[in-house]
C-alpha cells in the first residue's frame, strides 16, 4: 500500500458522515508509520478505541484512489471458528467477526448495508504473507503467497466494489 495521509484518510470515507469522520481515531501507532510497514499493508485497517464496535479500514482500488469505509461489528459472534473472508487463514487463532458497512448514496441512507466476515482486528496482510509449511516436495511457496497476496487484494477491491455498486 502506498503511504498516506491523516488528511487523505479522513477524505477517502465513502460512507460516513462528516461528524463520524471528524470523531474517528486514526491507529495509535500511525505517526510511526514507516516505509517498511506501508510496504507489508495491503489496507489499513483498525478499530476505533473510544468506540467498542466500529472499525475503519482504507481500501486500496484496483482502478482508482483508495476509499475509506466505515464498518460496524455485529454483536453477536459466530458460534464456531470462522475463516476471514479475505485472507481466508484457517492456521491462525485469529478472531473473526462480521462487520457491516453502510451503502454509499442514497442506499446507504435507506438503511442498506453490506458485510463480511474479517479478522477483528484486520491482521488479514500479515496473515496471508505468513508461509505455510510446503503441503509437498517442490511446492513453490512463494508462488503460493502471491496467490494469497493477489486473492487478498482482489476481494478487498470487490467489497469496495459492493458498497459503491451494490454489484
Amino acid at each position: 500500500m502506498q503511504p498516506i495521509t491523516e488528511s487523505f484518510i479522513r477524505s477517502s470515507f465513502i460512507n460516513a458522515s462528516r461528524r463520524e469522520v471528524k470523531e474517528l481515531s486514526l491507529p495509535a501507532d500511525f505517526e510511526d508509520f514507516t516505509e517498511a510497514h506501508w510496504a507489508g499493508l495491503d489496507f489499513l485497517g483498525w478499530r476505533d478505541p473510544k468506540f467498542a464496535r466500529r472499525g475503519y479500514v482504507v481500501l486500496p482500488r484496483l482502478d482508482g484512489e483508495p476509499v475509506g469505509v466505515s464498518l460496524t461489528q455485529a454483536e453477536a459472534t459466530p458460534r464456531t471458528r470462522a475463516m476471514c473472508n479475505w485472507c481466508q487463514d484457517v492456521r491462525r487463532p485469529n478472531e473473526v467477526v462480521f462487520w457491516g458497512a453502510k451503502r454509499v448514496g442514497d442506499a446507504g441512507r435507506r438503511g442498506n448495508t453490506v458485510g463480511t466476515l474479517i479478522c477483528r482486528e484486520f491482521q488479514c496482510s500479515r496473515n496471508v504473507r505468513n508461509d505455510s509449511p510446503p503441503a509437498y516436495d517442490g511446492y513453490d511457496v512463494a508462488a503460493a503467497r502471491q496467490r494469497r497476496l493477489d486473492t487478498l487484494r482482489l476481494k478487498v477491491d470487490g467489497f469496495a466494489d459492493m458498497l459503491i455498486t451494490g454489484r
